[in-house]
């Protein structure tokens, strides 16, 4: 059995932390990701109760839990943000349509980024064996080296 080597414990624990620092963006990415998604899915179903609505008033929602009644005035069309805060007007099929495409593209990105942090987590715990490993076998080895100079010590005395 070969003695440990500190450069491949010092390398590892500097990949395992890189690794788990990589994961934990990851994460926060999929937190965003599920939020972007649960919101267009929340518009959509806003854009069809419009609809749905009597005389076409909603409650329209101004932050803190506070909300106000009010009533559409053209329910057929609605200003979309399609990305770098330009605005366009959509008709309500074209704006669901729309928010259904982006949900789409984020689902892919979101399947995309899970996969990437299961691939992640493997080489962590890959890594956090290997440690384990060398840990031990470090310990067994200081074992064997105190055993052999307390042996020496007794012979001395």
């Amino acid at each position: 059995m070969s003695s440990v080597d500190p450069r491949e414990v010092q390398s590892l624990q500097m990949y395992l932390q890189e690794y788990s620092q990589q994961a934990e963006m990851v994460s926060r990415q999929l937190a965003i990701m599920e939020e972007g998604i649960r919101e267009g899915n929340g518009a959509i179903e806003s854009l069809r109760m419009i609809h749905e609505s009597d005389g076409g008033i909603v409650l329209l929602p101004l932050g803190g839990g506070v909300n106000t009644r009010v009533r559409v005035e053209n329910p057929d069309h609605y200003l979309v943000n399609i990305g770098a805060d330009v605005v366009v007007s959509k008709t309500k099929e074209d704006s669901v349509s729309f928010l259904q495409e982006r949900i789409t593209e984020m689902n892919a990105s979101y399947k995309n980024l899970s996969e990437a942090l299961g691939r992640l987590q493997s080489q962590i715990r890959d890594i956090s064996t290997r440690l384990d490993y060398l840990y031990k076998q470090s310990q067994e080895e200081q074992g064997r080296r105190q055993g052999v100079s307390t042996g020496v010590s007794q012979k001395i005395r």
